[in-house]
């Protein structure tokens, strides 16, 4: 924007405040417009009415016709057109004028009776008794109008000046006495209204200003949540289009590492796969964001014994604290306290990663103390620390202290952003210190429990283990596996998978085609024993509700198992509110084995069982 467009917008900015300020004054001076006319109008009666019994009957017919004017001029006042809220903004210095118009009209007209009461009464106790009045409702009347200074100005000056000059021109000590004290009030009345009129402006500014900066932050955090909306879609249709071959390339990959297994090539495959895990586990990280964003996870707490899971902790991460020739110090508490088991082990596990990985020298700790009846959990580290204006952004998506380069190595920098989202869908308040070059300290606030029953610690290690880590268990099935799938390659890479561990398959590209494999000749004399089904098929198709018509429609008492690149929020609301368990791409031959098995086990495990180990992974970072 150039300086002169940049001085236009500035001027009408300032314009538009001057006229917005001033409708308000207008606003609160016409809130009382009628009462005040008709007050004003009855007080100059009732004026006339003292004057015309206390003072010459010769007099009386001036008196009647000043009177009479007041009163006419007061009407005219009362029925001229007056603002009302619906009038434009810009039209806002038209009805402050005509206002102070009017006031001062009035103003002249009732000073002429007032000085001539005071000229036509000889007696000085009614004088002073009538300055008295007069001075009274003349400063309420300006008082009234000390939002519009002009009419402020033209309701007070014509009146008390009035009153000035006939106590002058009256003469002696006690006249000229109240006219120098009606002077003073009149100075010191509009000196007062002034101030009174600058603060109403400054306030009236004050208010608008907040308002548009109000207007602004509201627009700003529209803006960002815009932005990360965007983004939520973003990863999750990158996600989904690189979950597709990615799955793909698991499948190939672990169909060929099965073919090989007794050939030299064996070690090539295997570092394929290893590749093929690294990028699904990265993957699998955004996934993890989705999830919780989406609502799908759900925390569950109870009463938990802290050393059974700081055990597991210490099993899971001393073989890493070993190799890089850091202690990992994790103390007994004999505490218990009430939280979701998987999510606490999911947020320490991340927050002790991350701690490993920045940590050089010196060690990690973790602790817990009691605090009334609240117990600090807390992770300390020697490492790199962080400095005060970075303490704000760690638990962004992608930011990570110290590493410009985007080292592969050290993750995604998802880790602490999840840990952030846990913490509160759990209600842990979680708190963070760090000084550079000394290390970090985070702190999770648990509530503390009673003791109760739980698990043996090996059964806790297993509820905890891997969904990737399962050995490989072929399925018992008792016919063919029917997949669902509208990528060619997928279908291939499955099949090769699936029959290399003696597991039949027929593959499909849609509903249609399902349907005429299940009405085949073929499909009665060999029932399928599994629905396996793409989430999103081509063209939009919902794979959950083409799976779900298939089983209803052939009356199939089968599993269905769903299995996608899918990560849209809305979508994974849907599949965890159906109960189908799901599975997500890409998938490894031993997760997808161990879910068939499972399912295969029993009818009714398929709609409890959830091999996402409640849409979860292991800790990222």
């Amino acid at each position: 924007m150039s300086d002169a467009a940049r001085s236009m917008h500035q001027t009408a900015v300032a314009a538009d405040l001057d006229n917005r300020v001033l409708r308000e004054h207008v606003a609160s001076v016409y809130v009382g417009y009628t009462t005040a006319i008709c007050a004003h109008m009855g007080f100059a009666i009732a004026i006339g009415i003292f004057g015309y019994f206390n003072i010459d009957p010769i007099h009386h017919l001036l008196v009647i016709g000043m009177v009479a004017a007041v009163v006419l001029v007061n009407v005219y006042a009362l029925f001229a057109p007056r603002w009302k809220p619906n009038a434009p903004l810009s039209e806002s210095h038209y009805w402050a004028r005509r206002y102070t118009c009017i006031v001062t009209l009035i103003s002249m007209t009732t000073a002429l009776p007032c000085a001539l009461f005071l000229v036509l009464i000889q007696n000085p106790e009614l004088t002073t008794l009538v300055i008295v009045v007069i001075m009274v409702s003349w400063t309420r009347a300006v008082q009234a109008r000390w939002p519009i200074k002009a009419a402020m100005f033209g309701c007070g000056i014509p009146i008390m000046s009035g009153l000035i000059l006939a106590l002058i021109w009256h003469g002696g000590t006690l006249h000229w006495f109240l006219a120098f004290f009606s002077f003073a009030n009149l100075m010191l009345t509009l000196h007062e209204g002034v101030k009174q009129n600058r603060r109403l402006t400054a306030s009236l500014i004050q208010k608008f200003e907040n308002e548009a900066l109000a207007a602004r932050l509201r627009e700003q955090i529209a803006a960002v949540e815009s932005a990360s909306a965007e983004k939520t879609r973003f990863l999750a249709a990158a996600s989904h289009d690189l979950r597709q071959p990615m799955h793909a390339i698991a499948l190939f990959g672990a169909a060929m590492e099965n073919a090989l297994h007794d050939h030299p090539e064996k070690e090539n495959a295997a570092r394929l796969m290893r590749a093929v895990d690294a990028l699904g586990s990265s993957l699998d990280t955004m996934l993890d964001v989705s999830h919780l964003d989406a609502g799908v996870v759900v925390s569950e707490p109870h009463a938990l014994e802290l050393d059974a899971l700081l055990l597991v902790l210490n099993q899971t991460f001393a073989p890493h604290a070993e190799q890089k020739g850091l202690q990992l110090r994790i103390r007994a508490s004999g505490m218990w306290v009430r939280s979701d088991l998987q999510l606490l082990y999911r947020l320490l596990s991340n927050l002790v990663d991350n701690a490993l990985k920045y940590t050089h020298q010196g060690g990690v700790s973790v602790a817990a103390r009691r605090r009334g009846d609240r117990v600090w959990l807390e992770v300390r580290d020697t490492g790199i620390g962080i400095a005060p204006e970075q303490l704000s952004r760690i638990f962004e998506e992608f930011y990570q202290v110290d590493n410009p380069g985007r080292d592969r190595v050290r993750g995604l920098g998802i880790g602490l952003s999840i840990v952030k989202r846990l913490a509160h869908l759990m209600s842990h308040p979680l708190v963070v210190h760090s000084r550079p070059g000394r290390g970090t300290h985070f702190r999770i606030v648990l509530p503390e429990a009673d003791p109760a029953l739980t698990a043996p610690t090996e059964l806790l290690l297993a509820e905890l283990d891997a969904p990737g880590e399962h050995h490989l268990a072929v399925p018992n099935l008792h016919g063919p596996v029917l997949l669902i799938d509208d990528e060619a390659d997928i279908r291939v890479g499955m099949t090769a998978l699936l029959r290399a561990h003696s597991v039949d398959v027929v593959t499909v590209s849609d509903e249609s085609h399902a349907v005429e494999v299940l009405t085949h000749q073929d499909a009665k004399s060999s029932p399928f024993s599994m629905l396996l089904c793409d989430y999103r098929l081509a063209g939009g198709e919902d794979g959950l509700a083409v799976g779900l018509r298939l089983l209803e429609r052939f009356q199939l008492g089968i599993p269905l198992l769903l299995i996608t690149g899918e990560t849209a929020p809305q979508r994974l609301r849907r599949a965890q509110t159906s109960g189908v368990p799901m599975l997500f791409k890409p998938v490894s031959a031993a997760t997808l084995l161990q879910a068939m098995s499972e399912l295969a086990s029993t009818k009714e495990h398929a709609r409890n069982f959830s091999p996402t180990n409640r849409y979860l992974g292991q800790p990222v970072t």
